[in-house]
């Protein structure tokens, strides 16, 4: 009988290792936001980081110095993660912002030349 298992230290790490193989069925990583993109490097370094811990030999591995290095990998990881990806945000709300503020300046020309060829159109007209 076939079976399918998932190993992690905490169960948000089995939801996301789950969430990753339901994503992978439904080929929803053909396009991938730079957030997603952002994420999904998060969690591959996490997965190198549980591999290198369950390399170590038995009492190596066991020791309370990996699993503490283990840990502040996690740790280090996520805020890294939430820094680039709050950084990302920051910058397509300042980018948007600018659009806008373009947008308005075109719009802004286009009026100013719009009323500069219709005086010139009636310069034209009058004798």
């Amino acid at each position: 009988m076939p079976t399918l298992s998932f190993e992690g230290e905490t169960h948000d790490e089995i939801v996301r290792k789950v969430r990753r193989w339901l994503a992978s069925l439904d080929g929803a990583d053909s396009h991938l936001t730079v957030t997603e993109a952002v994420e999904k490097a998060s969690e591959l370094t996490k997965d190198a980081l549980t591999v290198i811990a369950n390399a170590a030999p038995g009492p190596v591995a066991s020791s309370e110095v990996v699993k503490g290095l283990t840990r502040m990998g996690y740790d280090v990881t996520d805020s890294t993660r939430k820094a680039v990806v709050n950084g990302l945000n920051a910058l397509a709300e300042s980018s948007e912002g600018l659009v806008q503020r373009a947008e308005g300046a075109r719009r802004s020309m286009v009026y100013e030349m719009n009323a500069a060829v219709a005086k010139q159109v009636l310069k034209a007209l009058r004798p």
